[in-house]
């Protein structure tokens, strides 16, 4: 899995970057406004953007996972 981003920290900031599938983006935000909006690049949804302030580990840690799976999964077909 090299160079493959699943999840960012800028630096100095108080929210992390989720690169998940279209789906848990949409799932998530939608139970977690609070705390889980749309990233945007380019005016593309990409991702989530987490404030860490608000957030529950319990609902950011499996978020964790299934970001690292989905690039997983990008990265296993054929080459």
């Amino acid at each position: 899995m090299r160079g493959k981003i699943f999840i960012t920290l800028p630096p100095g900031e108080a929210f992390i970057h989720l690169f998940v599938a279209d789906e848990d983006r949409e799932i998530a935000r939608t139970l977690h406004p609070e705390f889980i909006e749309k990233l945007l690049w380019g005016g593309k949804v990409v991702g989530l953007r987490v404030t860490l302030a608000n957030a529950e580990p319990v609902v950011v840690k499996p978020l964790i996972k299934k970001a690292y799976l989905t690039r997983v999964s990008k990265d296993a077909g054929p080459k």
